[in-house]
C-alpha cells in the first residue's frame, strides 16, 4: 500500500519545533513510523506558471515529505480568503466573522486543484490519499476530474456546524457536492456527522443510511474516527522535560503556590476572554488564592493578517493587563502571559508542572492539549483537567471537571475546586483518562481510518436510489465539481 497524507500544514520533525497540539503534531509521529508520502505547504508562493509544483522532498523517519510552494496569485484569496474568513469562523459557529468575496472563493477552487495537479506525482497502482482538514474540501473532487480512481479519505479536524450554520457560507452545497467524491469522510465526534448528514439530506435531497450516501460521485461513508495522541510517549517525554532550563526555572519561580496553564493559539475559538475573566472571577470569589495560585497562559499568534485575530490579540492583552493590575502585588502576577510557541518537550514538562490544565474553548473539534495535559501528569501526583464541554475531547475524558466556558462564574468555581482537590479524587480521575488516551491513541485511529478506507466497504452497502432533484438543481445550481473559476 502506498499511502499519500495531503495537509496544508506540515511538521518538519525538528524537536525545537513550537507545535501547540494540532493537526501537524499529530500527524508527524506516524508518518515517520507508517512510511506515507506527507504532501503540504512549504509556506512559499510562487509567481507564474510552474512545471514543477514540488519545491522540496525530504525524508522523516520512514516517511517522506513533500512540500508545495502555492501560486502566488491565488494564495491569499485561499488562504486568508476562503479558508480562514469563510469556512474557520464558519465550522466553529461564528457565522458573525465571515468575511470574504467570490473571488476569495475561486481562489480555493484553483488551489485544490493546483494541489490535485502536483499529487498525480505520487499515484501508483496501490495508492491510497488522505486528505486532511478544511483547507481542501474539494480536493477529492479534483482529483476526480482528472481520472484518479484511488481511493480517497478525507478527515475533517474541525467540529462540521448545524446546517443553518454552514448555510452561510458562500457556494457551500458546491463545497459539500465536491466532498461526496471522497470515499470515506471521517468525523471527530458523532455530531460533527449528524450535521453533516442534516446538511446533505436538506440541502442536496440525498438519503444517508447506516453512515452511507450515494451522490453523482458515487459512493460515500461518514464515519467517526476520535484522534489521539501517543500517550505513554508523551508521559515519557514529560517526565524528561522537567530538567529543561524553561521548565526548571518556572519551578524554581512559583515559590510553592499552585500554577494552572492554558496553551493555546491566539485563536477566537478557544475562549481565551471568557477563560481570563474567569481567573480574575476567581480571585475576587476565592481572595485566600491570591499568591497561593497563578494562571500561565501561553497564546501563540496566529493569522495575524486577519483582522478578527488581530482584535482579539489586543482584546486579551488589554485584558490580562487589567487582571494582573487588579489583583497583583510588587512581588507577584496573576498571569504569566506568553506570546509564543514551545516545543513539544518543553511543552510537556511545563504541562507536567501545573496543578490544573485549563482547555476551555467555545468550540473545538478535538484539542489536543487536552490529551497531552493528562498525559503529561506524575501518575503519583497528577494534576486536574478543567475541560470545555463544547470540546470533542469531552467525549472520551468526562472524569475532568467539565465546564460551560460562557458561565464565567461556574467557571471560576471550577478552577477552585481543582486547586483544592484532594489527591485520591485526582488519581482515580487521572487513571480513568490514561485508560482511554491508550485505547484510543494516535496509532489507532490512523489503523482505523487508513483500514477502513481501504475496505472500502461503502461500494457495498446497500441503500436507496438517489432521489431525484428538482429540475436544473444539481446542474443549474451548483457547479460541477472539476470546473474552472475564471
Amino acid at each position: 500500500m502506498n499511502l499519500v497524507v495531503v495537509s496544508n500544514r506540515v511538521a518538519r520533525g525538528k524537536a525545537n519545533e513550537p507545535m501547540t497540539g494540532g493537526l501537524a503534531a499529530a500527524l508527524l509521529p506516524v508518518v515517520e513510523k507508517s512510511g506515507a508520502v506527507w504532501v503540504g505547504s512549504s509556506g512559499r508562493v510562487r509567481d507564474g506558471a510552474q512545471t514543477e509544483p514540488i519545491a522540496e522532498i525530504e525524508q522523516i523517519g520512514e516517511g517522506t515529505l513533500a512540500l508545495l510552494d502555492l501560486p502566488a496569485a491565488h494564495y491569499a484569496g485561499y488562504y486568508e480568503g476562503f479558508a480562514n474568513s469563510a469556512l474557520w469562523p464558519a465550522l466553529h459557529s461564528r457565522s458573525d466573522l465571515i468575511s470574504v468575496s467570490h473571488d476569495d472563493y475561486r481562489s480555493y477552487r484553483e488551489v485544490n486543484a493546483f494541489v490535485a495537479r502536483a499529487l498525480l506525482r505520487f499515484q501508483k497502482p496501490d495508492t491510497l490519499f488522505w486528505i486532511q482538514d478544511y483547507h481542501f474540501l474539494s480536493l477529492g473532487a479534483e482529483l476526480r476530474t482528472l481520472g484518479v480512481k484511488s481511493p480517497i479519505g478525507f478527515f475533517l479536524h474541525t467540529p462540521w456546524p448545524a446546517r443553518c450554520v454552514i448555510d452561510s457560507v458562500p457556494n457551500h452545497r458546491d463545497l459539500v457536492t465536491a466532498m461526496l467524491a471522497y470515499d470515506l469522510i471521517g468525523f471527530q465526534t458523532e455530531d460533527d456527522r449528524e450535521n453533516f448528514t442534516a446538511c446533505i439530506r436538506t440541502d442536496l435531497g440525498l438519503q444517508v443510511r447506516d453512515g452511507v450516501v450515494r451522490s453523482l460521485h458515487g459512493r460515500t461513508r461518514l464515519a467517526v474516527f476520535p484522534i489521539g495522541i501517543d500517550a505513554d510517549k508523551f508521559a515519557q517525554q514529560a517526565a524528561k522535560a522537567v530538567a529543561h532550563p524553561d521548565v526548571s526555572r518556572l519551578r524554581r519561580s512559583l515559590n510553592g503556590e499552585k500554577l494552572a496553564i492554558g496553551v493555546d493559539r491566539l485563536d477566537y475559538s478557544k475562549g481565551l476572554v471568557n477563560r481570563v475573566n474567569a481567573f480574575d472571577r476567581m480571585w475576587t470569589m476565592h481572595p485566600s488564592l491570591l499568591r497561593a495560585a497563578s494562571l500561565l497562559q501561553i497564546a501563540t499568534p496566529s493569522r495575524e493578517s486577519i483582522e478578527a485575530y488581530g482584535n482579539l490579540q489586543s482584546e486579551v492583552a488589554r485584558l490580562v493587563s487589567e487582571v494582573n493590575g487588579r489583583h497583583g502585588e510588587v512581588d507577584w502576577t496573576p498571569i504569566r502571559y506568553l506570546n509564543k510557541g514551545y516545543g513539544q518537550g518543553v511543552l510537556a514538562g511545563l504541562y507536567r508542572s501545573a496543578q490544573v490544565g485549563v482547555v476551555t474553548p467555545l468550540h473545538d473539534g478535538m484539542n489536543l492539549v487536552a490529551k497531552e495535559y493528562v498525559a503529561a501528569q506524575s501518575p503519583v501526583d497528577p494534576g486536574v483537567l478543567v475541560l470545555s464541554k463544547f470540546a470533542g475531547a469531552a467525549n472520551e475524558l468526562d472524569a475532568a471537571l467539565l465546564v460551560n466556558p460562557h458561565d464565567i462564574d461556574g467557571m471560576a468555581r471550577t478552577i477552585a475546586t481543582a486547586l483544592s482537590m484532594p489527591l485520591n479524587e485526582r488519581r482515580m480521575r487521572y487513571e480513568i483518562m490514561m485508560t482511554k488516551l491508550r485505547r484510543h491513541s494516535i496509532q489507532q485511529w490512523f489503523a482505523d481510518f487508513v483500514e477502513t478506507l481501504r475496505d472500502g466497504d461503502a461500494a457495498e452497502a446497500e441503500i436507496d436510489p438517489l432521489p431525484a432533484a428538482p429540475a436544473g438543481f444539481l446542474a443549474g445550481r451548483m457547479l460541477s465539481p472539476g470546473a474552472r473559476y475564471h
